[in-house]
């Protein structure tokens, strides 16, 4: 079943005004309902070698699955399956970005931020790593999601540092946890209704960084109507602070509710259930 009609999709990324190059990477799938964005880090290239990794791995095998799971349906333990395979998938991507940093030495220390949002049965199944992250707009009211895992979160956490003290921080881009630099990682994965009207934001810590959380709210509820103009807009508006890293953003809005198609035979059968 495809979510083309269910789901619109927009991307926007630039290098930024200081960067020589964007170490960031994003690839959406309509058809599947599948937005991934990876902010890489390491050495020269080698950050736009692992996003580059991870965003064409994760949208080859999802697409990939999904000919023959149903991520809507459940496994033993009452979890979405479309948890199980995210998760699966997500490792499969480690892998690769570490295996190919410890064989290459250019590559070396190499690593990955990621979010990775699977839409299917009106909901959506996201898991992220790292410190990009996952917006909510919904009735006009702007919502992280994602709970960064960087060092700058654990301090506010502890309540070591406010909200607004971290604003002005130094250690912003210390994460605590990115994919391809262990031998194993483990994303954090929740899934959430989706309603009809939602848009949902991803982006790299270049947007968030740069442009206030009111702003990207009021830009989205300004702009919602014209996707792509949204995430162009957001993407300026970063630059225009100052643009001091990559910016990457990807908007999702939701057209239209997206229950599974069971088919007639697994509707009868679940009726025995």
């Amino acid at each position: 079943m495809s979510l083309s009609a269910s789901l619109e999709m927009a991307k926007a990324t630039h290098t930024g005004m200081v960067r020589s190059h964007n170490e960031d990477s994003i690839a959406i799938d309509g058809e599947i309902g599948l937005a991934v964005l990876a902010d890489g880090m390491g050495g020269y290239n080698a950050g736009e070698v692992a996003s580059g990794i991870a965003t064409a791995l994760i949208s080859s095998e999802t697409r990939e699955a999904l000919v023959s799971q149903s991520p809507h349906q459940v496994d033993t333990n009452g979890s979405p399956l479309a948890t199980g395979l995210l998760r699966n998938i997500i490792s499969k991507a480690n892998t690769s970005i570490f295996q190919s940093a410890n064989s290459q030495p250019q590559y070396a220390g190499m690593g990955t931020t990621l979010v990775v949002a699977l839409f299917c049965n009106s909901q959506v199944t996201l898991a992220h790593i790292g410190d990009s992250r996952c917006y909510r707009q919904r009735d006009g009211k702007l919502e992280q999601i994602t709970r960064d895992h960087s060092l700058l979160q654990e301090q506010i956490d502890s309540g070591l540092l406010t909200k607004e003290a971290a604003k002005r921080s130094q250690n912003k881009n210390l994460v605590t946890r990115a994919l391809g630099i262990e031998p194993a990682v483990e994303a954090e994965i929740h899934t959430y209704p989706a309603q009809e009207g939602d848009i949902y934001l991803i982006c790299s810590d270049g947007l968030n960084d740069m442009v206030e959380d009111e702003d990207i709210e009021m830009t989205l509820e300004a702009l919602g109507a014209n996707l792509q103009l949204a995430a162009e807009q957001l993407v300026q508006m970063a630059n225009d602070n100052g643009g001091r890293d990559n910016i990457s953003v990807v908007l999702i809005k939701v057209k239209k509710d997206f229950p599974a198609d069971e088919g007639l035979f697994a509707k009868f059968f679940s009726w025995f259930k």
